[in-house]
């Protein structure tokens, strides 16, 4: 992989990735008459829950939906700007422009140092958030990527999630994809994001839990054991291979929802060895065509929105947790969407209307969807 890294007019780092051991020269300049970034926000600690809650309200002036000619995505061309200004890229990371995190990190753990008013406590927003493109093709899905390429954007996330949790108070490297305007997409070009968190998201906060208790309780690992008796069953499973399993949670929240482990229990991407690089592109594609082989509706034919989590150690108390993906759709039916129930979106306590070994034999049965030419 060849990496070279550059500047946007306004400051942002622009990295762009390419497959090989050379990169092609990426001289283009920024030409765009942009002021210099300086967001700004804010995070606050939800007293009754530990949770750190984002405001960023510089956000609310972020693009929506543009037309395809006007996608910020896309190559410079034809005399458009973009926040690529090279006419071709394979795999472009970019500071977001309207990011819900920004700055320089402040070394600061969660829950310690007194404060003024501990029922309002408040600090900078400090953190990084970058957008990845997949592709320079606007058309296409991840779904439709080969392989070398979604090696490629493996290798970027890697790179990332090795340079940001470097940074100074930097608690959690999340690298994910939203895809569908179901999901809440704004911007339909292939991409995905990069947080680098400033806390530990309360998800994970809560898998270290879990972990914590069941190494007390049996000795043992949780996430080694759960992908153990998850194997060792084979219900669930929708597929494995030498290096990777992938199946549907016992308690999956969602009505298709995978999870994607590495049969060797590692922290984050990083630990990842060049056999299981190898391995997940073709593991992973043939997940996200099966998902697209689900449903077929008339809006978007072929394929189906899904948010697709990486699920990495946080550097704090992240010893016990495992990198695992975790792939789910808010889709229930060709027509009907999955829509957070007063139970759900109050309570955070699901109720899925389709029984996870359904959903696990379904994805199973499901031709995957040819990738597009």
């Amino acid at each position: 992989m060849a990496k070279t890294v550059t500047t946007l007019a306004d400051g942002r780092e622009l990295i762009y990735f390419d497959a090989g051991a050379a990169a092609p020269p990426h001289t283009a300049v920024d030409r765009r008459p942009l002021d210099r970034s300086a967001p700004a926000s804010e995070v606050r600690l939800d007293p009754a829950t530990g949770a750190w809650v984002t405001i960023a309200a510089h956000r609310q002036a972020r693009t929506y939906h543009p037309p395809a000619d006007e996608c910020p995505l896309c190559p410079s061309r034809d005399g458009r700007l973009s926040e690529i200004p090279e006419a071709d890229y394979q795999v472009a990371v970019f500071e977001n422009r309207f990011p819900s995190l920004a700055g320089s990190p402040l070394a600061f753990p969660g829950g310690e140092a007194a404060e003024a008013d501990p029922l309002h406590t408040a600090r900078p927003g400090d953190g990084r958030c970058e957008v990845v493109c997949f592709t320079a093709d606007h058309d296409v899905s991840f779904a439709d990527l080969d392989e070398d390429r979604v090696r490629l954007v493996l290798d970027a996330w890697t790179d990332r999630t090795a340079e940001l949790s470097a940074l100074p108070g930097v608690e959690q490297v999340y690298c994910f994809e939203n895809r569908g305007v179901e999901i809440g997409v704004t911007l339909a070009h292939p991409h995905g994001q990069i947080y680098a968190l400033p806390f530990t998201a309360p998800r994970t906060a809560r898998m270290v839990e879990q972990a914590g208790r069941h190494r007390e309780a049996t000795g043992r690992n949780l996430f080694e054991d759960l992908l153990a008796a998850e194997r060792a069953d084979g219900e669930r499973v929708v597929t494995a291979g030498e290096h990777w399993t992938a199946f549907v949670p016992f308690a999956a929240r969602w009505p298709y929802e995978v999870h994607l482990y590495p049969n060797r229990r590692v922290a984050d991407l990083t630990g990842l060895t060049e056999d299981e690089r190898a391995e997940f592109p073709g593991v992973y594609l043939d997940l996200l065509r099966r998902f697209d082989g689900l449903f077929a509706t008339p809006q978007a034919p072929g394929r189906t929105p899904y948010i697709s989590a990486w699920h990495q150690a946080p550097a704090r108390d992240g010893d016990e947790l495992a990198l695992h993906l975790e792939l789910f759709t808010i889709r229930r039916a060709a027509d009907k969407l999955k829509y957070l129930a007063g139970v759900e979106s109050g309570m955070d306590a699901f109720v899925n209307d389709i029984a996870p070994e359904t959903a696990a034999r379904r994805l199973r049965e499901t031709a995957p969807r040819t990738a597009a030419s």
